[in-house]
């Protein structure tokens, strides 16, 4: 999910936005630039995340993994087509997740990177998965590069590392997203029935039919099998959501502080600012093996240029 619309102007940033300080690459600058976002470190019990399997025909279903992350307000389902061709073309097993609080998967406080990279960590070790390689989008991405981050990460478990436009760095989130919760808590309350009642609700609040569509993908109709209401029900738990809004724009370390040295692959998209040339140093002090491709898109590149994502994908992790 898009995590930032357009900046504001550099005058009416706060100070740690704006680009004479995220340029500067002294750790410590850094570091005071963004104290006010420190993320405590993470004493939660990690959750059993439900998630989807591809495995090839020659059976093997631990071996050089692909691990699947998606972006906030997504899920498992967001990268059913994808993980079909990534196994069949890469002759490998993928999975792909429900992040905590999102899909099917439990939900749980706290919601930050630490406790989430903890629950795929988690995943991991359960399925005996080796040698794998970590794929994350949006928020998705910043879990990705946090388990990577991770000091109890066994060094031979993860073997790339793809992250699909978005950058390790602590800033906050556009109050679009606030207004997405406030419409999806609003949709709940008026105890709404229908799928076209719940579309013209949130159409007040997001004009981009196509995030229209996506945001539909967390509704629960009434009457199902996970929601015994007779009204409209979101599967996202809207109050932790709009709680975990500052830990989404987030990151729980800093340059310098830690680094992976193994093959990282960043995928920008052309006409999406969550990676821009501020950014850059920042990205290399933590992932000093890595690339960046850009793919000519904005934020949503992989639904709308999904061959091309999936040819830079293939390409880096057969390479």
């Amino acid at each position: 999910m898009q995590l930032l619309r357009n900046l504001p102007s550099a005058n009416k940033l706060p100070v740690y936005q704006r680009p004479a300080c995220l340029a500067r690459q002294l750790p410590q600058l850094y570091s005071r630039c963004y104290a006010s976002y420190a993320e405590t470190p993470s004493d939660s019990v990690p959750v059993d995340l439900d998630f989807l399997e591809q495995i090839p025909e020659n059976g093997n279903n631990t071996d050089g993994a692909l691990v699947i992350l998606h972006g906030l307000f997504g899920s498992k389902r967001n990268w059913s087509s994808l993980s079909k061709a990534f196994s069949r073309d890469l002759d490998t097993p993928v999975y792909a997740l429900d992040l905590r609080n999102h899909g099917s998967s439990p939900h749980a406080l706290p919601m930050t990177y630490t406790s989430m990279a903890t629950d795929v960590l988690n995943f991991i070790r359960k399925k005996n998965l080796s040698k794998i390689s970590l794929l994350g989008h949006s928020m998705g991405g910043k879990v990705a590069m946090a388990l990577a981050l991770n000091p109890s990460l066994p060094p031979s478990m993860l073997q790339n590392l793809i992250v699909a436009d978005i950058a390790p760095v602590r800033t906050q989130l556009s109050p679009e997203f606030i207004s997405y919760i406030k419409a999806m808590k609003r949709i709940e309350n008026m105890r709404l029935r229908t799928r076209k009642e719940a579309q013209s609700v949130l159409t007040e609040y997001e004009k981009d039919p196509d995030v229209v569509l996506f945001l539909m993908t967390n509704i629960l109709m009434p009457h199902s099998e996970s929601n015994r209401e007779n009204y409209i029900r979101f599967r996202v738990p809207l109050k932790y959501m709009e709680d975990a809004m500052p830990e989404i724009g987030s990151f729980p370390y800093v340059p310098n502080e830690t680094k992976w040295d193994g093959r990282t692959l960043f995928i920008k998209g052309r006409r999406s600012k969550f990676i821009n040339h501020h950014y850059h140093q920042i990205m290399e002090d933590f992932f000093p093996n890595m690339t960046i491709e850009t793919l000519d898109a904005g934020h949503w590149g992989i639904s709308f240029r999904p061959n091309e994502f999936m040819q830079l994908v293939k390409s880096f992790i057969a390479s």
